[in-house]
């Protein structure tokens, strides 16, 4: 499974923080923390800083690339930021992922062109004009239009990413039944289409949150999630999805749990 990096997000006030006065040092550390814990990819989101956001993403892609050499995950509702983003973006390192386009016909006119002109990956979140669908079968439609949209415009199926939108169990005890019904549907009819979800919002609002998380993600696993935006410094929750992946026979030879367990990160 792709582990990609959480913790470069805006909305953690200390993160804010360091974006706007520019601490190079603190988010390179938090940047070379995650990947240390087991990161192939991370996750940059300064979403919460509305004023300047495109200019605050070059600053942070150039500053994270120079720290580790992971590809990014570019994550942002404004289009103008990612592009910033991706237009300094350091291709040696891995194709970047756009994180997200929706089924809203206006986002969709604003990212395929982004999608096409730097080659990337793209997420695709289960939601269109009326909202987030409150069941699976909803929400595996909007899947399905935007995976044939997206193949429409001649984006490769193998660089598409669906994420059946993580909501918060505190909120309605059936929202992680959702993500786990919604992921069987597009594995069973798209199989050659990725999956991904943001693992933390389901703890949202409970104690032990790690709890949760940990318990879900092997859940996710199971019912085929490819890739989840996580906390990779969370040894606990590495150590479950390495062993995990052993169990669904995806790690041949047992290679990635033997070789996590001479690292002494089991």
């Amino acid at each position: 499974m792709l582990i990609i990096g959480e913790k470069i997000n805006s909305s953690r006030k200390d993160v804010k923080n360091m974006v706007e006065s520019k601490n190079k040092e603190f988010i390179q550390e938090l940047a070379q923390k995650q990947v240390e814990g087991g990161a192939q990819m991370l996750d940059l989101n300064i979403g919460t800083i509305r004023k300047g956001e495109p200019e605050d993403m070059k600053w942070l892609v150039k500053t994270v690339q120079e720290a580790v050499d992971v590809p990014l995950c570019i994550d942002s509702p404004n289009h103008e930021a990612i592009e910033a983003g991706l237009e300094v973006y350091d291709w040696r390192k891995g194709k970047a992922l756009i994180n997200s386009v929706t089924a809203e016909r206006e986002k969709l006119e604003l990212i395929f062109p982004l999608v096409k002109k730097y080659k990337c990956s793209v997420v695709a979140l289960t939601m269109d004009e009326r909202g987030i669908p409150q069941d699976s079968k909803e929400r595996f439609k909007i899947a399905d239009e935007l995976i044939r949209a997206l193949t429409n415009k001649g984006i490769p199926i193998e660089d598409i990413y669906i994420d059946p939108l993580t909501l918060p169990v505190s909120a309605n005890i059936q929202n992680s039944n959702t993500v786990l019904e919604t992921l069987k549907r597009i594995n069973d009819s798209h199989p050659e289409v990725k999956t991904i979800i943001g693992l933390s919002n389901i703890s949202y609002g409970l104690p032990e949150r790690k709890l949760v998380n940990q318990s879900f993600v092997v859940l996710a696993m199971a019912y085929g999630l490819d890739a989840a935006i996580l906390d990779s410094t969370d040894r606990n929750l590495m150590a479950l999805i390495k062993a995990t992946d052993l169990l669904l026979g995806r790690d041949e030879f047992c290679a990635q749990y033997l070789k996590a367990f001479r690292q002494g990160k089991l």
